[in-house]
C-alpha cells in the first residue's frame, strides 16, 4: 500500500483549521445561503404573480409558472434546512471556542496561583500571623503606658483628693459668710384719713332726708304718732 502511495503520490492532508477559521467559514456560508434564500423567495412571488395573471386568459401559462413555482419551494425548503444545520454547527463551535478561551484563562489563573504559593509554607505563615499578632499586643501596651502619663513617686492620690474636698467645703463655707440677709420692705402708710362714725351718719342723713320727702312715709309716720 504504501508502493502504490509512494508511486502516485498520496495526497497531503491539510492542517485541520482552527475553530476561529471554521466559525468565520460557517458564517460565510451562511451567508451565501441567506442570499440564495432570499432570491428563491422572490421568484416565489413572481411565479405566483405570472399564474395569477393567466389563471383565466392563458391556463397553460398559468400551470407553467405554478410549477415552477413548485420547485422554487422546494429548492427554498432543502435551502432553510442547511441553513439549520450551519447555524447549529457555527453556535456548537462559537460555544467551544468561548469554553476554551474560559479554561485557557481559569487555567493561567491556577498556574498564577501555584507560582505564588510555591514559595510559602502555611505553618510559616501561621508563625508569622502570631508573630504579628504579638507585636501589636506591644505595642499596645506601650501606647497604654505613655498615655498613662507620668506621676511623681510619693503622691498619694487618696491624700490630694482629701486635700481638695476640704478646700471646697472652705469655699462654700466663706460664701455662706459673706451672705447678707435682705431686708423685707413694709407697706407705706396710707395718706388718707380713716373714716369716722360722724362720717357715716353723714353719709346716711341724706337717705332719712329722703324718705322725709316721701309724701306715704310722711303720712304713715304721722298715722303712727
Amino acid at each position: 500500500m504504501s508502493f502504490f502511495k509512494n508511486l502516485f503520490g498520496a495526497k497531503k492532508q491539510e492542517p485541520a483549521p482552527s475553530t476561529s477559521e471554521s466559525i468565520q467559514k460557517l458564517r460565510d456560508t451562511e451567508n451565501m445561503l441567506l442570499k440564495k434564500q432570499e432570491f428563491f423567495e422572490q421568484k416565489v412571488e413572481q411565479e405566483l404573480e405570472i399564474a395569477k395573471k393567466n389563471a383565466s386568459a392563458n391556463k397553460r401559462v398559468a400551470l407553467q409558472a405554478l410549477k415552477r413555482k413548485k420547485r422554487y419551494e422546494q429548492q427554498l425548503e432543502q435551502l432553510q434546512g442547511t441553513l439549520t444545520t450551519i447555524e447549529t454547527q457555527r453556535e456548537a463551535l462559537e460555544n467551544a471556542n468561548t469554553n476554551a478561551a474560559v479554561l485557557d484563562t481559569m487555567k493561567g489563573a491556577s498556574d498564577a496561583l501555584k507560582k505564588s504559593h510555591k514559595d510559602m509554607n502555611i505553618d510559616n505563615v501561621h508563625e508569622m500571623m502570631d508573630d504579628i499578632a504579638e507585636q501589636n499586643d506591644i505595642a499596645n501596651e506601650i501606647s497604654n503606658a505613655i498615655s498613662t502619663g507620668i506621676i511623681s513617686s510619693g503622691v498619694d492620690e487618696d491624700e490630694l483628693a482629701k486635700e481638695l474636698e476640704e478646700l471646697e467645703q472652705e469655699t462654700l463655707d466663706s460664701e455662706l459668710l459673706n451672705v447678707t440677709p435682705t431686708p423685707s420692705k413694709l407697706p407705706d402708710v396710707p395718706s388718707t384719713d380713716l373714716p369716722t362714725a360722724s362720717k357715716e351718719k353723714k353719709k346716711a342723713k341724706p337717705v332719712a332726708a329722703e324718705d322725709d320727702e316721701d309724701p306715704d312715709m310722711k303720712e304713715l309716720m304721722q298715722w303712727a304718732n
